[in-house]
């Protein structure tokens, strides 16, 4: 059972998200909360496995609550709901510390799709905005590579490179002629070495480095 909070201060957006997430065998709300400071509190209590959280909230907005929950001892899986698409949310959400960002248009199934993709340790942008995480990149000169990046193996750094372009562990294995159990092994390893939590902070983390630069 996947224990879910949510954090949004219309208590009819939390109504529409719990009929949505109740009819699922394998979701339960354990908390609800209708600003960031009651966010952080509910997690501290009721110790849920994913947090649904709103980025425009009164006290503690989602981005500043993500970042102390994403602190805590053991956190719970982030996934930010926005009725705005903008560049600035998605970023600041991916660097403080979600595992996916959602917009709350996005159909049901795809926020129930996304539930369970982070809580199974992986990471879900909304398709509408993934594109541009890319983009935003496009222009800005080339970083130097920091120091971390050399304990990278040259499969390691392959591996990377194609995660950033967004291909799945099957294709990378295609691509590579490598089989996916070692792919697997691979993007664990680059995900511990360069200490980042999930694929999308992999990506962000080739483009901003320039490990991997747009149309290159």
């Amino acid at each position: 059972m996947i224990r879910v909070a949510l954090a949004d201060d219309q208590a009819m957006i939390r109504a529409g998200l719990r009929m949505v997430l109740e009819t699922e065998p394998d979701l339960q709300v354990v908390a609800e909360a209708a600003d960031g400071a009651d966010a952080l509190a509910v997690t501290r209590r009721a110790r849920p496995d994913v947090v649904l959280l709103d980025i425009a909230m009164p006290r503690l907005d989602g981005l500043a609550a993500a970042r102390q929950i994403a602190a805590l001892p053991a956190p719970p899986r982030i996934i930010m709901l926005t009725t705005f698409d903008s560049d600035d949310n998605l970023y600041a959400a991916l660097r403080a510390g979600a595992s996916g960002f959602l917009l709350k248009v996005s159909p049901p199934e795809q926020l129930v799709t996304a539930i369970r993709v982070v809580a199974g340790g992986a990471a879900l942008l909304d398709p509408a905005v993934t594109t541009r995480v890319i983009a935003a990149f496009a222009h800005q000169p080339a970083p130097q590579p920091p120091p971390e990046l050399a304990q990278l193996t040259p499969r390691e750094l392959d591996v990377l490179r194609l995660l950033a372009r967004g291909l799945s562990n099957s294709e990378i294995a295609d691509h590579l002629t490598l089989g996916e159990a070692t792919v697997k092994t691979h993007v664990a390893r680059v995900l511990m070495k360069l200490g980042l939590r999930d694929r999308v902070q992999a990506v962000v983390y080739a483009y901003e480095n320039g490990v991997i630069r747009v149309g290159g």
